[in-house]
């Protein structure tokens, strides 16, 4: 998988997530929290309203009755589940991998610390 279709998953499993807890959320609230700008959120809403994971429900709280709710579907919730284990293998993955690296920094310096003289 590259890069770049990495981070889209990974923005599109945040978006998922939360849009899972907070339907109501606006365009700029979701963009803030996920970290991106208000027209990539655009494009990742459309792109999950396209691909069936997310729809437009009308959010009947809001005195602004343009204001909608975005809905996960449930092939949205089993797609945000298959999301939620690929982006746990990966950041796993990326924990041992760094885990790795400390020890072996550490290692190096109690090396060095044994190569000093006193």
């Amino acid at each position: 998988m590259s890069k770049r279709s990495k981070l889209q998953e990974d923005t599109h499993f945040r978006v998922l997530r939360l849009l899972q807890d907070n339907p109501e959320m606006s365009q700029r609230e979701l963009a803030r929290a996920a970290g991106i700008s208000v027209g990539g959120i655009h494009y990742v809403l459309n792109a999950l309203i396209e691909k069936g994971l997310v729809k437009l429900g009308n959010f009947s709280a809001a005195e602004d009755k343009r204001r909608y709710a975005y809905i996960l579907t449930p092939k949205g919730i089993t797609r945000k589940a298959a999301l939620t284990r690929a982006f746990l293998a990966r950041k796993l993955e990326e924990y041992a991998a760094l885990r790795e690296e400390i020890e072996a920094l550490e290692s190096d310096l109690d090396h060095e610390r044994l190569q000093k003289p006193s």
